[in-house]
């Protein structure tokens, strides 16, 4: 038995730490001091720290660390993971699991791709989370550490619902100009991290529920479900007029990701396969909705 460490304990990696509590040590860290606080008072000890600045010495007794900070903005590789890596010198966890990105394939003009498609990606971010890949599975390798890189697709889940967007009239693709779509509901990421822990598996393994249903559309079902105004939807031309570009980035990425490793390898059952169910059951923990809405 040992610790495990959560670095970069931020949305996802608090239901993580709460999920784990139960059966073992565990350590957060996380880059806000409020957030830090507000774990340490649920009972999960949890301590700031700057990832771009001097990482604390390793922690005795590591058993595993779950890696899930995110690059720097900038550059071709992840300066923070190197740093962090670098802090564990002596450590000799069982698994180390990496937080990567579904979007180091980039786009794939509407394939289906898997863990086996070699990625391609089209922007610096992808690339930055390539490298970090490479990089965590080469200080592994080095260490006879099992090493699982989770490819995660978007994530949504209480609080990471886009009401703000819809409330703000922000547009959708119309659906001839629309792509497939790939995202996970939060617990069931939780639950894909807590198998990559404790099953014998090793490499990539994609993170998504299985429905590839446009962005577009799976904002007019947050509309439905939480009783606001379905999007309007625009041409492309107008898209790159009026989105973000890192939301029309995630608009036409264009791509169908498949989770075969995910239900058969690590064994994950997926609580929300459908979306609808995730979206009514993150309303109903916001306290926006009943139990009994439809």
């Amino acid at each position: 038995m040992g610790t495990c460490l959560i670095a970069g304990c931020g949305y996802t990696g608090a239901r993580l730490a709460r999920r784990l509590a139960g059966s073992g040590p565990v350590l957060a860290w996380t880059r806000s001091p409020a957030h830090a606080e507000a774990l340490a008072a649920t009972g999960i000890p949890a301590r700031a720290v700057d990832f771009d600045g001097p990482v604390p010495p390793e922690v005795p007794a590591l058993a595993s660390v779950l890696y899930l900070a995110p690059p720097p903005a900038t550059g071709e590789a992840d300066s923070r993971l190197g740093r962090f890596l670098d802090s564990l010198a002596g450590a000799r966890p069982e698994v180390l699991v990496y937080l990567s990105t579904t979007g180091v394939y980039g786009n794939a003009g509407g394939r289906a791709v898997d863990e086996a498609t070699p990625p391609a990606p089209g922007d610096g971010a992808g690339r930055r989370r390539l490298a970090a890949e490479r990089a965590a599975f080469a200080w592994c390798a080095e260490r006879g550490v099992r090493c699982v890189a989770l490819r995660v697709s978007g994530i949504y889940g209480p609080q990471r619902l886009p009401l703000d967007r819809l409330r703000a009239g922000e547009p959708v693709l119309r659906p001839e100009d629309s792509g497939p779509g790939n995202r996970i509901h939060v617990d069931d990421l939780v639950a894909a991290c807590v198998a990559a822990l404790g099953r014998p598996v090793s490499g990539v393994v994609n993170v998504a529920d299985g429905d590839h249903r446009s962005m577009g559309a799976f904002l007019e079902l947050v509309a439905r479900l939480a009783g606001l105004p379905a999007p309007r939807r625009v041409t492309l031309a107008e898209a790159r007029q009026e989105l973000s570009p890192g939301m029309l980035a995630y608009a036409t990425a264009n791509r169908r990701v498949l989770n075969r490793r995910l239900v058969e390898d690590l064994g994950v059952r997926l609580r929300y396969a459908d979306p609808e169910g995730g979206v009514r059951a993150s309303l109903v923990e916001m306290g926006l909705i009943s139990t009994a809405a439809r």
